[in-house]
């Protein structure tokens, strides 16, 4: 059975560059406990064996707890298995993943307009990662687009959106009141000395968000 996001859901993105590369799973299965909902493995110079090898150590250190999706790398997804593939704006059709995955796993897809938010919802994906919502460390010279994308995308698809670009607990509430199912992290989590905690903020403030849009 294909697997759903939950709502709120927060989506914790792998980066080794940041903080201890030694003690990223670790991180990351703190992030976990803290209230982390997906786990997507986007290390691009890591290949084949090596990537593998990571997404075996991610799956252990989330103990089911979490979703775990690959970034682009289907073939490793695939033989995992993971629970699905998080494929950017230039990787391969949707339509084309799925013949390889299967029926049960999810296929997402990064999109930054609404235009790409439309293709990627008629060639069949899950749900949209869309960005950037805020200035970011990880795209310094990318213009942030602001949670007004996500609103705008979500009047014409209905995909489950999820919103990433320098999300903090204080404008979290911003991206899920604009439509938003969720946020996207990196350093935001990585980068904390207590990871656990640091998602526990970002998921409570989410779930303070939604709460008061439902009571609305």
């Amino acid at each position: 059975m294909k697997p759903s996001l939950p709502n709120p859901c927060l989506c914790l993105v792998t980066d080794r560059s940041v903080g201890d590369e030694k003690t990223m799973v670790a991180r990351v299965a703190e992030a976990v406990q803290g209230g982390v909902d997906l786990v997507q493995l986007r290390e691009k110079d890591l290949h084949g064996a090596q990537l593998l090898e990571m997404a075996k150590r991610l799956r252990e250190a989330t103990g089911g707890r979490a979703l775990l999706l690959v970034n682009e790398r289907v073939d490793v997804a695939a033989s995992l298995p993971a629970d699905g593939v998080q494929l950017g704006e230039d990787a391969i059709p949707a339509p084309a993943a799925r013949q390889i995955l299967g029926p049960e796993m999810i296929i997402g897809r990064s999109v930054h307009s609404v235009d790409g938010a439309n293709q990627a919802a008629s060639e069949g994906a899950d749900f949209l990662v869309a960005g950037t919502m805020f200035a970011s460390r990880s795209h310094p010279g990318e213009e942030p687009a602001g949670p007004t994308l996500i609103s705008n995308m979500a009047r014409d698809c209905s995909l489950p959106i999820i919103g990433i670009g320098g999300i903090t607990p204080s404008n979290s509430g911003a991206v899920i009141a604009a439509g938003a199912v969720g946020v996207a992290v990196i350093t935001g989590i990585l980068a904390d000395p207590k990871p656990g905690e640091a998602a526990r903020r970002l998921k409570e403030a989410m779930m303070v968000a939604r709460s008061f849009l439902n009571s609305g």
